[in-house]
């Protein structure tokens, strides 16, 4: 790994109902590469959290539920063109009702078989794969 380039360790839930995967849409962002595409939502592992307590955090600040954090489904290394991640991505439970989208501006349940026609983000279109093996 290249020591210049920036590298983040993430978490991410993937959460399903029956035959369905709950996605959710970025907004605009500074990377042309990642705005309006679809992910999982989570985010950097601070210091100190190990990466279920990241995830439950992380879930809190963007959708402002408590989570049920389950296994580990995949782990992704991905380059993209301005740093590299290690998304740790886990099979999670929301809570019933409805949560809050504070950092992303559409979420929808997708059957499995359609989640190959939606724009992911690099990472998570490998989280996409994982999930459909």
């Amino acid at each position: 790994m290249n020591e210049e380039r920036k590298h983040l360790d993430v978490v991410a839930a993937v959460v399903c109902r029956g035959d369905e995967v709950l996605c959710f849409q970025k907004g605009a962002t500074r990377h042309a590469y990642t705005s309006h595409r679809y992910e999982f939502p989570g985010g950097k592992i601070e210091p100190g959290e190990t990466p279920p307590e990241a995830l439950r955090r992380e879930l809190r600040e963007e959708l402002a539920v408590e989570a049920v954090v389950g296994q580990l489904l995949t782990v992704v290394e991905h380059a993209y063109p301005d740093f590299d991640i290690t998304l740790r991505a886990y099979l999670c439970e929301l809570p019933a009702g409805a949560f809050t989208l504070r950092e992303h501006v559409a979420a929808r349940y997708v059957a499995r078989r359609e989640l190959r026609s939606l724009p992911w983000a690099g990472a998570d279109a490998a989280v996409v794969e994982a999930l459909l093996r």
